[in-house]
């Protein structure tokens, strides 16, 4: 296997929204600026010179956030207390680029992008279940005629895949068979797992597994065919199957008509995966849903360092003729990579970089997106 890295990410176009009319103006807002991504986001932007503006629901809590990206203390915070309040504020205030952290991106999304697409601004998120994922795809037409360009899955979770899938598949024909593997080592922080990581774990369950077949999306076990992925550079985790953005993304970039998924995120235990879909189907209880996620949310976790050196993203690709090629993207702690990858999306789209529509991360900025945040691939 060689090494490739460095890279810069290449664009697909040039978008409309940053020079239709000077519809927008230059400010990036943070939804969700006090979580941990958007904490680091709020401020690696701001060092690198974009006007960041955080928004939430507390104004001394923005503020905060806004002295703790080094933004100066009379610096502008949007105050709004829900996804709708904040598209409100986005139709109004017109800003360059909107960032999404909040969650429940399968809600706040598609709100907050048709705020951004009314005055032909810009969106990101790193949403990484299917459902939220295919719902932004979905607006793709709309944001063409708006002039805007719509990211979902801007993190280690669907890059980090999807890009080395999109290098496996470069100048080959679609190929039959697709699997992608998402281990992503990250370090944990001291403190409740809160509203966003919550709403993720509990969708999951809910929707259970899936993959494709003969070009269809079908339901599969979560937790399904568990697997121990040993690395490149000598170590090994398991992961299992999963419904995820990575799934969707591998399915689009490959046009295979076989694509599955794991994580190391699922269950592999055996008595745990065969308690998953009684749980799966107790969760579609909405009060059952709701009371979930607030206990969850309220969980208090210790604070550890991250379990391996790096995290990976991994895939095999197959064609009909037999040929068979596997890759790696090596990265670094998981939720750096994610900040990353945020940060140089946003970067990009506030500087005109992408064709207007929605997109994955590889898809709107191609595979090298992924060597400018900071990994490497490591290719067959």
């Amino acid at each position: 296997m060689t090494d490739t890295g460095g890279a810069s990410a290449t664009t697909s176009g040039t978008t409309g929204g940053a020079t239709n009319g000077n519809r927008t103006n230059d400010e990036v807002w943070i939804v969700g600026a006090t979580g941990r991504v958007g904490r680091r986001v709020a401020a690696r932007l701001a060092a690198r010179g974009l006007t960041v503006v955080p928004v939430g629901r507390s104004r001394e809590r923005m503020a905060a956030a806004g002295a703790e990206a080094g933004l100066p203390a009379d610096a502008k915070v949007v105050v709004a207390d829900s996804a709708e309040r904040i598209a409100e504020e986005v139709v109004r205030g017109r800003p360059r680029v909107v960032v999404n952290t909040m969650g429940d991106y399968a809600t706040t999304a598609p709100l907050i992008a048709r705020a951004c697409m009314s005055g032909g601004g810009h969106y990101v998120d790193q949403a990484n279940d299917v459902g939220a994922v295919e719902g932004l795809l979905a607006l793709h037409d709309e944001a063409e005629r708006a002039g805007s360009v719509l990211v979902t899955g801007a993190g280690f979770g669907v890059l980090a895949t999807e890009a080395v899938v999109a290098k496996l598949c470069e100048e080959r024909p679609a190929p039959h068979r697709v699997r992608v593997d998402s281990v992503a080592s990250v370090a944990v922080e001291a403190g409740a797992l809160g509203t966003a990581l919550a709403t993720g774990i509990v969708d999951a369950l809910v929707a259970g597994g899936r993959r494709y077949e003969n070009g269809r999306a079908v339901p599969a076990r979560l937790g399904a065919e568990p697997r121990r992925l040993a690395f490149p550079d000598g170590t090994s985790a398991k992961s299992a199957g999963v419904a995820s953005g990575e799934l969707v993304a591998a399915h689009a970039v490959s046009a295979a008509p076989y694509v599955t998924a794991t994580s190391s995120l699922a269950p592999t235990n055996p008595l745990l995966r065969a308690l998953l879909p009684l749980l799966g189907r107790l969760l579609t209880v909405p009060a059952l849903r709701r009371r979930a996620v607030a206990r969850l949310g309220r969980v208090t976790a210790k604070a550890a360092p991250r379990p391996r050196e790096h995290s990976w993203g991994h895939a095999v690709v197959e064609w009909a003729d037999g040929t068979r090629r596997e890759g790696w993207l090596r990265a670094g702690e998981g939720m750096d990579f994610t900040t990353e990858v945020t940060v140089t999306v946003t970067e990009l789209l506030a500087g005109g970089a992408g064709a207007p529509g929605a997109w994955t991360p590889a898809a709107a900025l191609g595979a090298d997106l992924a060597t400018t945040a900071g990994g490497t691939f490591v290719l067959d």
